[in-house]
């Protein structure tokens, strides 16, 4: 366990979220989910592949947390699960902070370098 700005990251489930959304397909079924919840058919339907293999990527989704399954008869519904992305936006966050803080100092390091009045070699 990794502590990032006071909250505790668990890095196996971090590995797992970064895992999950590093393949263009997994990356393609968040998009969909993102614009409301939908059946496994439905997100199947752009993806050039076979509903199998869009249910192993589905699994790969719901095992990172960044995605919740219900079955309604013989249909399963998907839809985002807001909590999964937590893990990576905390630690994200604290890296934004820290290209944040280092720019805004190399842009008062180059305001103080052309200053007028400073010798320019």
């Amino acid at each position: 366990m990794n502590v990032v700005e006071g909250s505790a990251v668990d890095r196996g489930q971090l590995d797992a979220v970064f895992a999950a959304m590093a393949d263009p397909s997994r990356r393609m079924i968040l998009e969909t989910l993102a614009r409301g919840e939908a059946t496994v058919g439905t997100v199947a339907r752009p993806l050039p592949m076979a509903l199998p293999s869009v249910s192993r990527h589905v699994k790969v989704l719901v095992n990172a947390g960044l995605v919740e399954r219900r079955v309604e008869g013989r249909e399963h519904w998907l839809r985002l699960s807001p909590l999964g992305f937590r893990a990576a936006t905390d630690w994200l966050a604290h890296y934004q902070q820290f290209w944040s803080e280092s720019l805004d100092q190399l842009e008062r390091l180059v305001i103080a370098l052309e200053a007028p009045g400073r010798d320019k070699a």
